[in-house]
């Protein structure tokens, strides 16, 4: 058995590692029976050829108290630097922080031989020294190992002494024993042999006679820092020491065996008499085949046959009320590799199988691709089946990167193989073809090959890029190219290569668009006006691949390309035609074609050439006064092709050749009232003609006039008096008589009912005569004034006897519409006439004048319109009717109120380029009851906000601002304008202008919103109180939500609701219950609630409520004094 265990302890660390049980066994334990061809298999695996070490250590003995050295040898030739090495005690145990006072490891290196040489030395040896030790050596890939035992012998006539205080001490606490390599072997000990020198204090004597609950204060004491390994121990001594009385000999504390052995248990009972049960892990152990009891004297044996790793457990045996126990170790045999693995041959994409057979079923097994392990998972093209004896490596779907020498291990042997994957011959099913496409259209290269391998794309021998708009598909043999929307850009030759193969499938693809022409920049109806004489170039953008060809054409008759002053210039992506001096004949219908092979475009535009308009005829003059004149034109022949905006007019003094301008606005009509001329002088008139593109030559002059004073009519022409046959008339002088004076009258009646008028023969040079009617009728008379040929009517309607037609003689300036502004006086003057008194009716817009707003004044010979303050809604037409008997005038004045307008509705900012602003704002809702005449324009600077007018009198609705600064800032406002002046506000952007420097822009970042939303939490919770009976208590705690959580205060779960005895408050979150004047009864439990749509949160508190009577507090029941209890029971009834 000892050699056994040896060899054992000497096994290579890679079966080990395989093995459960302990390299080396304390000398206590037994080893069960082993199979067969077990001591062949440790010899095969000692005999392993060594990688890396030159010498090994070897096994050794040393007695008690001595010392010893080990001593490993590593060959450095091979080597570029030192290698590793370790040395461990059993399986696991690292010596390198063990040493100290009794272990220390040393390293050398000698140039000459190029030798490291690695000792450890264990000094003053003792028994728990003993056991297998390993040492490892790694450099790089390589590794190397070598077991060896320590046999520790006692010391002739001594016997090991166990210090409790020394052994139970751990190790590196800087105690004198440290560095020991191994206390563990003391608590595996099941005898302890008389000690012969005992230590000063016996503290395992004060252990086994202490009450367990002073452990702990005797291992302080002593300075016992592994309290539980004394444990341990102090148990096993317990157990120990007690002498049993139903065995003699009892079981090992362990037993060994091989799986697949046998192994033998033994007991001596002290009487044989007694009844033995044997026991596996709590169960009763029944004979079988598998377990045999036998009876020898007082010894009772059980065996177990074919031990499997299922029997390593604990067992125990019974005798009476007394039992022992061991624990039973089964040690797994190397599993041997049975059926190698052979070299394979396969093809990319195929599914490749290795397979090998072991000597166990569901063996641990290793698989290896050059020396590296495979671990297979869910992300790897590995895996591995097990079935009973056979291991199979699969490959799924194998590349020629799986080309490797495969290997598989176990813990008795090894095989490999190697693998070899190649390619299939590649046949090509379906090749790509040449396209056509349309520009927008779907492209889709599609090729169909024999094996389901990947490939590359490559256009015009560069890769292609997978993006949005270009997609690459591959599903099984089948390879797409799908481009969505093709571009012009897509066009080119598309090569198809599968990898590993030198196939090439190549295809062309040719991207085409149908000619557009774009005429965005034109108006709705194709327009496109030029000046005469100025030079057009219109620039047509056009579209088409390839580049359509673009002829243009007018009537049927092509515009050739060159160099007259109308051609065709062509570009690649535009067409342009030119007209170098436009004139009047080359307005019309411009045709544009554009043709290439994917169709044809057409597109019509229209060329209008305008131009000054023609002279207008030489005016006419009408009519002439003192300082005055009428004059009238007719219209231009040829307006230029462009509407006549209104005329300007000029005069001169026949002698003169300078022409004075008399309207600097435009006049809108054919007729014109020069004034301010000199009464007497001879003067001419012509016309100018306007429109958009400017002012025509000036007309003729008209014929000289002179202009004179006209001799008013005469005044109060009345009837005198009146008989059957003759009727007396008389007047007064004109009030005005012009320059060439009154030579006398003309008197001119006719009779009722005729249309024959009669007149004197004879002037007239007084202001009475006497007509002669010869009957009795009414007659209508008028007197006319003669001076120089000239003569000025007066007409009057006489009725016989003693009546009088109305006549209402509206003021000159009342003929148009009279503006006022608002708040300005009103008073208008209008008289008539008429025989007896008419009556007068005014009217405005159809509607009675109310007398409260306008005051209306009438006499016998005028009538007055009066309002104090002129308001916006006294504008209108008014109507003024004057009638007499059954004759009726009537006349009409427009009275226009005018305010200042209001300022425009928007204002934007439409675009913002380099130093430029484009504004478009939109007229007031309110003009002021007046045209607008004009807008006004001011920008600031958004630091400053100082406003500065830009541009004044501006008539459009849009506007460029330019020269601005460049970094700066601005707003704009708007205001409008009429002839009362700007409106008092203006409207400003809304938003800001930033004339922005050259370069990136800066984007603000954008920050999400934080959610401030939280559950109801006390921060402050609510505290167990006292109170006094009789002075107020409150209750005060703190929470924490949003939205602000619901308050509710109980009392032992009852909600307090309208209760004056209590009164709740809180601010910002103090939640505060006060109870006035408490008593004994008010004492409870309270609780505070707090409720939001979050969650629910309470928290509760004790209060008691204490009575003082004299000076004693008392809780809960008071203590009456002498006669108050009497009192207090006769107030109860």
């Amino acid at each position: 058995e000892p050699s056994k265990e040896k060899e054992a302890g000497t096994t290579p660390a890679k079966d080990e590692e395989e093995v459960s049980p302990p390299s080396a066994l304390p000398p206590e334990w037994s080893l069960g029976e082993s199979p067969a061809g077990e001591e062949q298999d440790k010899q095969n695996a000692n005999s392993q050829v060594s990688v890396l070490f030159v010498e090994k250590p070897q096994g050794g003995t040393v007695k008690v108290g001595e010392n010893i050295t080990f001593i490993a040898k590593v060959k450095a030739e091979d080597l570029l630097r030192k290698p590793t090495v370790k040395w461990f005690k059993g399986k696991w145990m690292d010596l390198a922080s063990k040493a100290g006072k009794h272990l220390q490891l040393k390293e050398t290196f000698e140039r000459q031989t190029r030798m490291y040489t690695f000792e450890m030395q264990i000094i003053k040896a003792k028994e728990n020294y003993a056991g297998n030790y390993r040492c490892e050596v790694t450099y790089k890939d390589k590794f190397d190992t070598c077991s060896f035992d320590l046999e520790v012998h006692e010391s002739t006539g001594t016997t090991p002494s166990i210090d409790i205080r020394s052994a139970f001490k751990r190790s590196g606490e800087g105690q004198e024993d440290a560095g020991e390599l191994d206390f563990s072997g003391l608590l595996k000990r099941r005898e302890v042999k008389q000690q012969e020198e005992e230590p000063e204090v016996d503290v395992w004597e004060l252990l086994k006679n202490a009450n367990p609950s002073e452990y702990e204060k005797i291992a302080f004491q002593y300075g016992i820092t592994d309290l539980r390994g004394m444990l341990k121990r102090l148990k096993r001594m317990r157990r120990v020491e007690k002498k049993s009385a139903a065995f003699a000999k009892i079981l090992d504390p362990a037993y060994q065996v091989d799986k697949g052995g046998r192994v033998r248990f033994v007991v001596e009972l002290a009487d044989p008499k007694l009844e033995v049960k044997w026991f596996k892990n709590g169960q009763e152990i029944r004979p079988s085949t598998k377990y045999i009891f036998e009876h020898k004297g007082c010894q009772r044996i059980m065996f177990i046959n074919n031990c499997q790793m299922t029997d390593d457990s604990e067992y125990y045996v019974t005798a009476g009320d007394e039992k022992c126990s061991t624990e039973l170790f089964v040690r797994e045999p190397p599993i041997m590799v049975t059926k190698q693995l052979e070299d394979t041959n396969a093809y990319c994409g195929e599914r490749v199988e290795l397979e090998c057979e072991v000597s166990e079923d569901d063996a641990n097994v290793k698989w290896f691709k050059n020396g590296e392990e495979i671990i297979p998972g869910p992300k790897s093209r590995y895996r591995i089946r097990v079935e009973g004896k056979k291991h199979i490596l699969i490959i799924e779907g194998a590349t020629k990167a799986d080309s490797a020498e495969y290997s598989v291990m176990t813990t008795g042997g090894q095989s490999s193989a190697k693998l070899s994957v190649g390619l299939k011959p590649l046949k090509i099913l379906t090749p790509l073809t040449d396209q056509t496409v349309n520009l927008g259209k779907e492209i889709c290269l599609k090729c169909e090959i024999s094996e389901n391998i990947t490939g590359k794309w490559t256009k015009n021998g560069l890769p292609v890029q997978e993006s949005d708009r270009l997609k690459v598909v591959h599903k099984g043999r089948i390879h797409k190219l799908v481009i969505a929307n093709a571009l012009i850009e897509d066009e080119g030759d598309y090569v198809f290569a599968p990898d590993a193969y030198s196939v090439t499938l190549p295809a062309k693809v040719h991207v085409i668009d149908p000619p557009k022409i774009i005429l965005d920049g034109l108006d709705a109806d194709n327009t496109v006006t030029v000046i005469a004489g100025s030079k057009l170039r219109l620039e047509i953008p056009i579209s088409g691949e390839p580049p359509p060809k673009a002829i243009w054409s007018r009537a049927d008759k092509a515009i050739m390309e060159g160099s007259g002053r109308i051609r065709a210039e062509s570009y690649p992506d535009s067409s342009t035609l030119v007209i170098d001096v436009a004139e009047r004949d080359d307005s019309g219908v411009y045709n544009i074609s554009l043709k290439n092979e994917a169709g044809e475009a057409h597109a019509s535009i229209k060329i209008k050439v305008v131009d000054l308009p023609d002279p207008p005829v030489a005016p006419s003059v009408t009519e002439v006064g003192d300082d005055w004149c009428i004059m009238n034109w007719e219209p231009p022949a040829y307006d230029g092709g462009s509407p006549i905006l209104g005329y300007f007019i000029e005069r001169k003094k026949k002698q003169s050749s300078r022409w004075m301008r008399l309207n600097f606005d435009l006049c809108k009509e054919t007729t014109f009232e020069p004034k301010k001329m000199i009464e007497g002088v001879a003067y001419e008139v012509r016309i100018f003609a306007v429109n958009a593109i400017g002012i025509s030559k000036p007309s003729m002059p008209s014929k000289p006039f002179v202009p004179l004073a006209v001799t008013s009519p005469p005044t109060l022409l009345a009837v005198d008096s009146v008989t059957d046959t003759t009727v007396t008339m008389k007047w007064r002088p004109p009030d005005q008589i012009g320059a060439a004076g009154l030579d006398g009258y003309v008197l001119e009646y006719c009779f009722e009912g005729k249309s024959d008028s009669c007149m004197n023969t004879e002037l007239i040079d007084k202001r009475r005569f006497h007509l002669f009617t010869g009957c009795r009728q009414s007659l209508r008379i008028s007197c006319a004034v003669l001076f120089s040929g000239h003569h000025t009517d007066c007409k009057i309607v006489l009725f016989y006897p003693h009546s009088e037609p109305p006549k209402i003689r509206i003021p000159r300036h009342l003929k148009q519409t009279y503006i006022r502004r608002v708040g300005e006086a009103v008073n208008l003057v209008i008289p008539f006439q008429g025989k007896p008194r008419p009556e007068l009716t005014w009217k405005k817009d159809g509607a009675d004048i109310d007398k409260n707003q306008i005051n209306i004044r009438n006499s016998e010979t005028d009538t007055i319109i009066f309002i104090r303050k002129a308001e916006r809604s006294h504008s209108g037409k008014y109507d003024l009717q004057v009638k007499v008997e059954k004759f009726v005038e009537s006349a009409s004045i427009d009275i226009q109120i005018v305010d200042r307008p209001g300022p425009p509705q928007t204002v934007k900012i439409e675009d913002v380029w380099g130093e430029n602003v484009a504004l478009s704002w939109t007229p007031p809702k309110d003009d002021g009851n007046a045209a607008i005449t004009g807008y006004t324009i001011q920008k600031a600077d958004k630091k400053s906000m100082e406003w500065f007018t830009v541009i004044e009198h501006y008539h459009r609705t849009n506007a460029t601002i330019t020269e601005l600064v460049i970094g700066n800032e601005y707003y704009f406002r708007v205001f409008s304008e009429n002839m009362c002046g700007l409106s008092e506000d203006a409207t400003m952007t809304k938003e800001s202008a930033v004339i922005a420097k050259d370069g990136k822009v800066y984007k603000n970042p954008v920050y999400e919103d934080f959610d401030f939303s939280e559950a109801p939490m006390f921060t402050q919770p609510l505290v167990n109180t006292y109170a006094v009976a009789g002075y107020n208590a409150t209750l005060n705690c703190s929470v924490r939500g949003n939205p602000k959580p619901k308050i509710t205060w109980m009392k032992n779960k009852v909600a307090i609701v309208d209760d004056p005895r209590y009164r709740m408050f809180s601010n910002q979150g103090v939640c505060t219950l006060e109870i006035r004047k408490p008593s004994p009864y008010d004492g409870g439990t309270y609780c505070c609630k707090a409720v939001n749509d979050l969650g629910t949160v309470e928290i509760e508190c004790k209060l008691e409520v204490k009575v003082i009577y004299q000076g004693v507090n008392t809780p809960g029941q008071p203590v009456f004094l002498e006669g108050q209890q009497q009192l207090l029971h006769n107030k109860d009834f």
